[in-house]
C-alpha cells in the first residue's frame, strides 16, 4: 500500500478547517500597538507623544476600523485623543509621578465584509486575532 504524501494530508486538513483561517494564522496577521517607551514629561511643561497601531503582516491595514480604550489614569492636566490609528497623549502635567495605563485595541474589517461569509470557522476579516493590549508607563518629573 502506498503512503499518502504529507503535503496531501496538510492540504486536506486546511480545506476542512477553512483554508483562509489557517493561512491567516500562518501568516500571523493580527493587530499590534507600538511598543516603544513613552518619552518622559516635566511638570508644568507641555507634553505630547503618540502610540500607533497597525495590523502586522497586512499591507492593507488602512482597510480596518480601529477601536481603542484606555484603562488607568493619566496625570492631571493630560488628555488623550484618537486620530484613526494613532493615540495622541498631550497636555501639561501638574503632578510628578509614574503613571501606568493599558491601551486595548480591537480591529474590524471596514470593507468587503459579508455576513454570508461568517460562520463558526471563518469570520472573513483576514486576521488570526482581532484584539490586543499593551501597558504603557508615563513618567512625569
Amino acid at each position: 500500500m502506498k503512503k499518502l504524501p504529507s503535503s496531501f494530508l496538510v492540504l486536506s486538513f486546511l480545506l476542512l478547517i477553512s483554508c483562509q483561517d489557517a493561512l491567516e494564522c500562518i501568516i500571523n496577521k493580527h493587530p499590534e500597538l507600538s511598543n516603544q517607551a513613552l518619552s518622559s514629561a516635566q511638570v508644568d511643561q507641555f507634553y505630547s507623544d503618540t502610540i500607533t497601531a497597525q495590523i502586522k503582516n497586512e499591507p492593507s491595514d488602512d482597510n480596518y476600523n480601529y477601536y481603542f480604550s484606555i484603562e488607568g489614569a493619566l496625570p492631571s492636566g493630560m488628555e488623550f485623543f484618537i486620530d484613526y490609528r494613532t493615540i495622541i497623549i498631550e497636555g501639561t502635567p501638574l503632578v510628578s509621578g509614574t503613571y501606568k495605563f493599558t491601551v486595548r485595541l480591537t480591529v474590524e474589517q471596514a470593507d468587503n465584509y459579508s455576513d454570508d461569509c461568517e460562520n463558526t470557522l471563518n469570520d472573513c476579516d483576514g486576521l488570526c486575532g482581532d484584539t490586543t493590549s499593551q501597558v504603557y508607563t508615563l513618567i512625569v518629573n
